[in-house]
């Protein structure tokens, strides 16, 4: 069995400099936009390549993939997870379970609390230490956290978390 690699992003940091817009049309602040690219970027050097992103149709979310996807030299097949919006950590793992098997890589790109405490959950044994510490310190806008695991996506319940990237810890 291929390993397979999972990679949990959280959108980038949104403006609320209009309090009128509901929470799923808020934009992306200057700052976010910053950070997704430089995630995106990040992504490239590393060559965690995804070959299927799952992303939350908030504006915010799905401006964060595209800016991401920009910095990437192949782009992945998408879906936008109506799911993915304001989803526990349950939720998330039922629609990542359900991924196409032939995804060697899937970048799931949404919100918290969901997908920090997804992260925390599906950390397992032989997890990096300062990637598990990182985690628990917090998991900000534009974080990434990478898990590797030898299974299907139907049966991911537990992976390696072998790192936790934070856009400060890379500018």
């Amino acid at each position: 069995m291929a390993m397979k690699q999972l990679l949990l992003l959280r959108h980038a940091k949104s403006s609320w400099d209009d309090p009128e817009l509901d929470d799923f049309d808020r934009p992306l602040a200057g700052r976010g936009l910053k950070s997704a690219r430089l995630m995106g970027r990040e992504l490239a050097a590393r060559d965690w390549l995804p070959d299927l992103a799952l992303v939350s149709p908030a504006l915010r979310t799905s401006d964060t993939w595209r800016l991401v996807a920009a910095e990437l030299p192949v782009h992945p097949r998408v879906a936008f997870a109506e799911a993915l919006y304001d989803a526990s950590a349950t939720d998330i793992l039922r629609r990542i379970q359900k991924a196409d098997p032939s995804a060697g890589c899937l970048v799931v790109l949404g919100h918290n609390p969901g997908l920090e405490d997804l992260a925390k959950q599906l950390a397992g044994p032989g997890s990096e230490p300062k990637a598990l510490k990182r985690l628990e310190e917090k998991f900000p806008t534009a974080a990434l956290a990478r898990f590797v695991f030898e299974d299907d996506w139907s049966a991911l319940s537990r992976a390696r978390l072998t790192h936790c990237l934070r856009p400060k810890d890379l500018s």
